[in-house]
């Protein structure tokens, strides 16, 4: 079993309490703006071994019948089809998918606003399609000198020209599909209407990292850094909050920096009722608290700073991240006092490389490696061949292993393989028969309908999720793909099998 250092369930509980103590002391309505991924958060769960990359939206919906939902988006991201690279997806359909996320929750979201609207075609479309679903939408256009002009932006003519969006719970969520989508502002926009009308308003933020109650070079806080490398975020001692309590805190740059406006923005808006005299104040991220054994955090925190590193380094070498990027990553690795060889199957593939280089098992001259270390501790390595990717070797051999079976059993009959070749041959044209790890892990099951052992090793699969592995070259798609259903932590050297794209 793979170790634990974080206590779900001591931060679920803590969690609900806080968030529901914060309203309960603004004595009206509570916008939270939360930063971050609501659902699937792997950075989380990666860096805190016993998170649940789903624990936000538990907690909401421990108190969903006190909850309201309203999602923003940008409406240039609308236009440029900006994209979430996690998911791969376009970050208005990311609203739709958010919309349903939350019904599966049984917390219901029907509340969306476009924001620094400019009469965009694209966001009327978009606006359409939800509105045709009943989803009420909402356009907040921009505002004349903000943020800076803190007299026009708290004025009628500034938030005040923004419809307001009617909410009926006590705490409101106010989220979107990526940063700058205008989640602050639609935040100051209600609480100013709010406030219009003679009615108690608060803000406050819930983003995960950094860690407030963790030193600033602990290793959770420094793979936040690498996790933001590409925007150059790094974090900082909260020297308003020592000024205010003494004690030690950390948050990150922007935050810091957008402070003191947004304290001005939010005096002017409550008359002062309502203030926080820190960026940490604001938040009401209890994270900190759920961790259970420091060792075990500081561990995985290291590799996922590593993960980092590699995943820069290969975003360049495909032509989708900067050097500057790769640079600030290593940088950051070296803060840690870390290198690559730090990350165990490192090395394990690379000697698995040289061994098939010298044995001469390759495909077509090109040789490519890739090993796992299982949550038992157990290495596993595979190689390519004429008829598998080496990373659908190494999902065969490590059933194989987990399962009991021997290694040199056939888990896939000839006869399925031979179909499926032929396909890939003779019917789609394909330069190559060899299976990546989606077509294998679809053979794998249509064999566990006819052999036990194959049965078997299919059963083994969800054993893989949370397991460490390396690469010695760039996944294609169809593995990486396959990689990431089954949870598997990769990472690979920045190089392509061979120069020439047509074999990759």
């Amino acid at each position: 079993m793979k170790k634990i250092g974080f206590d779900n369930e001591k931060y679920l509980e803590e969690q609900k309490k806080f968030i529901l103590e914060r309203a309960k002391k603004v004595e009206g309505r509570l916008y939270v703006e939360c930063g971050g991924k609501l659902l699937f958060d792997y950075h989380a769960a990666r860096v805190l071994p016993g998170f649940d990359t789903n624990d936000k939206m538990k907690v909401f919906q421990s108190f969903k019948e006190n909850l309201d939902v309203i999602i923003c988006i940008h409406a240039g991201d609308i236009e440029h089809r900006k994209m979430r690279s996690d998911f791969g997806i376009s970050y208005d359909t990311d609203v739709f998918k958010m919309i349903d996320d939350f019904a599966a929750w049984g917390i219901k979201a029907d509340k969306v606003v476009v924001t620094r609207y400019n009469g965009e075609r694209s966001a009327n479309n978009f606006a359409d399609m939800l509105t045709r679903r009943g989803i009420k939408v909402y356009f907040h256009r921009p505002i004349m000198g903000y943020p800076d002009n803190v007299d026009m932006v708290v004025s009628d003519e500034g938030y005040g020209s923004n419809p307001y969006i009617p909410t009926d719970a006590d705490v409101v969520i106010v989220t979107a599909p990526g940063p700058g989508s205008g989640k602050l502002a639609t935040c100051l926009s209600q609480i100013y209407h709010e406030f219009r009308e003679g009615r108690k308003a608060g803000y406050a933020k819930f983003e995960s990292f950094p860690i407030w109650n963790l030193p600033i070079d602990h290793p959770v806080n420094i793979a936040y850094e690498a996790a933001t490398a590409d925007i150059g975020d790094y974090n900082q001692i909260d020297h308003y909050y020592v000024a205010a309590t003494g004690n030690i805190s950390v948050n990150y740059n922007r935050d810091m920096e957008a402070y003191p406006l947004l304290k001005r923005i939010l005096d002017k808006i409550t008359g002062g009722s309502f203030s926080y005299n820190s960026p940490t104040d604001m938040g009401v991220n209890r994270l900190g608290f759920g961790i259970s054994d420091d060792a075990v955090v500081r561990e995985a925190a290291n590799q996922e700073i590593i993960r980092r590193y590699y995943r820069s380094a290969c975003e360049y070498a495909q032509g989708i991240g900067t050097k500057e990027t790769v640079q600030r990553s290593y940088e950051i690795m070296n803060k840690a006092g870390l290198c690559c060889e730090d990350r165990p199957t490192v090395k394990v593939a690379q000697s698995a490389l040289e061994d098939a280089i010298a044995r001469g098992k390759s495909k077509n001259g090109i040789s490519c490696a890739a090993a796992i270390q299982l949550n038992d501790g157990t290495f596993v390595t595979g190689h390519n061949s004429l008829l598998m990717h080496a990373s659908s070797a190494l999902v065969l051999n490590s059933l194989k292993v987990m399962a009991g079976i021997d290694k040199k059993t056939e888990l896939i009959p000839h006869q399925i393989l031979d179909s499926v070749y032929a396909v890939k041959r003779d019917v789609l044209r394909g330069r190559g028969i060899s299976l990546n790890l989606d077509e294998t892990l679809i053979c794998l099951a249509m064999a566990a309908a006819m052999d036990e052992n194959a049965k078997k090793a299919l059963s083994m699969l969800p054993n893989l999720r949370g397991c460490e592995s390396h690469m010695s070259h760039i996944p294609s798609a169809g593995d990486s793909s396959g990689l990431r259903k089954l949870g598997i932590n990769v990472t690979s050297e920045p190089k392509f099998p061979t120069n020439n794209m047509r074999n990759f």
